[in-house]
């Protein structure tokens, strides 16, 4: 298979520009990965109160912070506030139902993160929602290139980060012109995303900023040609089997555990839970399969 480039579009989140790298019309998923956006580097002058997001609900999905520069607050309705800072892990389990807050602290001029969202599979015993913070993931050089791998097994090694579906993500800093070759799980599909130091060539084909290259499955190796300091994520997991999968808003699921999850939410329905802040509740926006003039049941 030829490798497939994916071009992101721009967002706001919380009025921060992100490259939104998935979901994408030409790729939806890598293994269960299902949402990838990039923040930063942003810069704020002072007065600038920096990325605020308000109180917002999940399902059915993991969100997953990989902290770059900068620090994010998050608070959620069990009860969790964590700060997350740089080269850490911020690990939020959805599962049937949950709200959170992310918010840049007072004093804090710059924001550079990952995230991401990983789908959870379908399971007759709901997924009870869950916080975990990953201050230390495990590092290494290979050459000019150091690597940390924020979760699954790669290299022999393996990070403690939870997970529910076979899954790996490793950050590959090179720190000035590198070339190595990767060993890959042929049974996991992959995908690379650069993060900093375009252009970074992967098997030959040169890739620019916020651009992914996936590969697909049955890959054994991968090789990665930096000319300056570069930075990149390496997706894999196995392909996502998830009947009748849907992303709308911030839902992941079938069409019709979304559609009931927006009526709790915009219900003030408890499986959500209250979070503990002055922060604005979000409304999403109306759904596209239910018939405006019909009221979601």
């Amino acid at each position: 298979m030829t490798i497939q480039k994916i071009k992101p579009r721009i967002a706001d989140v919380g009025g921060i520009p992100v490259a939104r790298a998935l979901p994408n019309r030409e790729r939806r998923t890598i293994g269960s990965w299902c949402f990838l956006d990039h923040a930063g580097p942003a810069r704020f002058e002072e007065g600038n109160p920096g990325m605020q997001v308000g109180e917002h609900p999940h399902i059915n999905l993991q969100t997953f912070t990989w902290m770059l520069e900068g620090e994010v607050l998050h608070k959620d309705s069990l009860g969790n506030e964590q700060l997350i800072r740089r080269k850490q892990v911020n690990l939020m389990t959805a599962g049937h139902g949950i709200a959170h807050t992310e918010q840049t602290p007072p004093g804090i001029n710059v924001l550079h993160a990952v995230q991401l969202w990983i789908a959870l599979p379908q399971s007759e015993t709901p997924i009870a929602p869950a916080f975990e913070h990953y201050p230390q993931l495990p590092e290494w050089m290979q050459a000019n290139t150091r690597f940390t791998l924020l979760t699954g097994e790669f290299a022999g090694r393996l990070a403690p980060t939870r997970q529910f579906t076979p899954l790996v993500c490793v950050d590959i800093e090179a720190l000035g012109p590198d070339n190595v070759e990767l060993a890959l799980n042929p049974e996991f599909e992959y995908g690379l995303f650069l993060i900093t130091g375009a252009p970074a060539s992967i098997n030959d084909e040169l890739f620019e900023l916020n651009e992914v290259a996936f590969l697909g499955t049955g890959k054994n190796t991968v090789r990665i040609n930096t000319t300056a300091e570069s930075r990149l994520l390496l997706l894999g997991g196995t392909p996502i089997d998830v009947p009748d999968f849907q992303i709308w808003w911030n839902f992941v699921g079938s069409r019709n555990d979304i559609i009931q999850a927006q009526k709790d939410w915009n219900a003030h329905d408890p499986r959500f839970g209250k979070v503990d802040t002055d922060m604005k509740r979000l409304t999403p926006p109306d759904l596209p399969w239910v018939d405006k003039a019909q009221p979601a049941s």
